[in-house]
């Protein structure tokens, strides 16, 4: 520095740590605020729409109603359905005629009657075989019934053509040593001469030997013979049981013969 002359002034920066600092928001962040507001405008809008649909198909099918009630007019039908008291127990009550009166209307119901199938169940008589082999039933008293079938002499005649199931079942006494036992199911038709087998069940049967005391039957030893089909029948067939080599037991729980109509 030179002597009385003037000397070169030194400068000085100072930095203000306490400044308040500005954040200014990113352009991404306002873009996704708009688009947010958009989406949430978009959304609201469809909630409209979806009202103004509803309301639409709401009120048409309102018209459709009324129109549907005009054009009954005062057909019964209409009156029963927008007056559900008219109906007692399923049955639709109607006012018969134009005039008015005091009388209780009457009510006619058309049922539809199903015909009745045939059937037939015959029971074990005091004698049960005759001199033909051919079992002899109880078709009256009791269990045993015919309905829309005849019986006559051991024969269950069909009334009505279609397929029966038909099953019969005999008690047996096997007393002597050995025999060979037959139980057959035949059908009598106009279309053969001869009867037909429909079911037979074929068995040798023994005595059996049973220890001797108290309790031991008298020459007796029981077996029972079940035959039980489904077969076609036509009108005036019959239907009987034939037995060979059996001494069937007598009784009306031990043996019987029966037939029902399965189709049509």
């Amino acid at each position: 520095m030179a002597e009385g002359g003037a000397g070169t002034s030194t400068q000085v920066f100072v930095v203000d740590s306490q400044a308040t600092y500005v954040s200014v928001p990113s352009e991404k962040k306002k873009r996704w605020a708009r688009v947010s507001q958009k989406l949430l405008l978009l959304l609201v809008g469809l909630a409209l729409l979806g009202l103004v649909v509803e309301g639409y198909f709401i009120l048409s099918l309102y018209k459709k109603t009324e129109q549907t009630f005009s054009f009954c007019g005062s057909h019964p039908l209409c009156q029963n359905l927008s007056n559900p008291n008219n109906q007692q127990g399923g049955l639709t009550m109607t006012r018969v005629g134009y005039k008015e009166s005091n009388e209780i209307p009457i009510v006619q119901q058309h049922q539809e009657q199903t015909p009745q199938r045939p059937f037939a169940h015959l029971m074990g008589s005091d004698r049960p075989v005759d001199e033909n082999n051919v079992v002899q039933w109880v078709n009256e008293g009791g269990e045993a019934i015919t309905h829309n079938m005849s019986y006559d002499k051991g024969r269950l005649i069909v009334e009505k053509e279609g397929y029966y199931y038909l099953y019969s079942k005999v008690q047996l006494n096997a007393a002597d040593d050995c025999q060979l036992i037959q139980h057959k199911v035949m059908k009598n038709t106009s279309a053969y001469g001869q009867a037909i087998e429909l079911m037979k069940s074929k068995s040798f049967r023994c005595k059996t030997q049973k220890p001797s005391g108290p309790r031991a039957s008298g020459g007796e030893d029981l077996w029972n013979s079940f035959l039980a089909g489904i077969f076609h029948l036509q009108s005036g067939d019959k239907i009987f049981v034939s037995l060979e080599n059996i001494r069937v037991r007598p009784g009306l729980a031990y043996n019987f013969m029966g037939a029902f109509m399965i189709f049509p």
